[in-house]
C-alpha cells in the first residue's frame, strides 16, 4: 500500500473515532462521549447504566471544549439554552419524545402525561417514561424537566439528588 494513501486512511478512522472526556459537574464527574464533532453521550456518575470508556475510544478533552464551556455556564446559571450539535442514537420512537423534551422551557416542569399529549399519543405515558429513561444526552436533552404527574420527582438516571440540583439550580437562575 501507498504510504501516503495509508496515512490518509489513519486520518479518516481518526475523525470517525468515538472521543471521550470526563467533566466535572457540581454533583460529580460525568462521561462525555462524541464522535465525529457531535456529543452522543452524557453519563451521570451514579447512573445505573454507567458505563465506562470503550477501549477503541480516545481520551481527548479538546474535542470537547464547546460542551464542556456550555455546561460550565449553565451550571453557573448564566446558559439556558444549549447550541451544540448532538447525534441522537435510538428508535424513532425514542427520538420523538427526545426532541419533545428538548422544547420544555428551562425551568419549567411537565409530567409524562402532558409529554405523551405534547407527541399526539396521550395513552404512551409509560412508553414515553421508558424514552426519557433512555435519553443519552441527559442536562442537554432536559429529561429532569419531566415529573410525576402528582409533582414528585419521579424517575431519573442521575438519581433524584441530582434531579433536584438541576431543577433547584434552574429555579434560582430563571428569569
Amino acid at each position: 500500500m501507498d504510504p501516503v494513501e495509508s496515512n490518509r486512511s489513519h486520518v479518516f478512522m481518526e475523525e470517525f473515532m468515538k472521543k471521550y472526556c470526563y467533566y466535572t459537574a457540581p454533583f460529580g464527574e460525568v462521561l462525555l462521549v462524541e464522535e465525529n464533532g457531535s456529543i452522543e453521550q452524557i453519563v451521570f456518575p451514579k447512573s445505573p447504566k454507567n458505563k465506562h470508556p470503550d477501549p477503541d475510544w480516545k481520551l481527548e478533552k479538546s474535542a470537547f471544549k464547546k460542551v464542556t464551556g456550555q455546561l460550565d455556564e449553565y451550571f453557573e446559571g448564566k446558559r439556558k439554552i444549549f447550541s451544540i450539535t448532538i447525534n441522537l442514537i435510538g428508535t424513532e420512537f425514542q427520538k420523538m419524545v427526545w426532541k419533545e423534551l428538548a422544547k420544555i422551557p428551562y425551568g419549567s416542569t411537565i409530567c409524562y402525561g402532558e409529554l405523551a399529549n405534547r407527541i399526539g399519543n396521550p395513552k404512551a405515558s409509560r412508553a414515553v417514561g421508558a424514552a426519557n429513561g433512555k435519553n443519552p444526552i441527559p442536562i442537554i436533552i432536559p429529561c429532569h424537566r419531566v415529573i410525576g404527574k402528582d409533582g414528585r420527582l419521579v424517575g431519573f438516571g442521575g438519581g433524584i439528588p441530582v434531579k433536584k440540583h438541576l431543577l433547584q439550580l434552574e429555579n434560582r437562575s430563571r428569569g
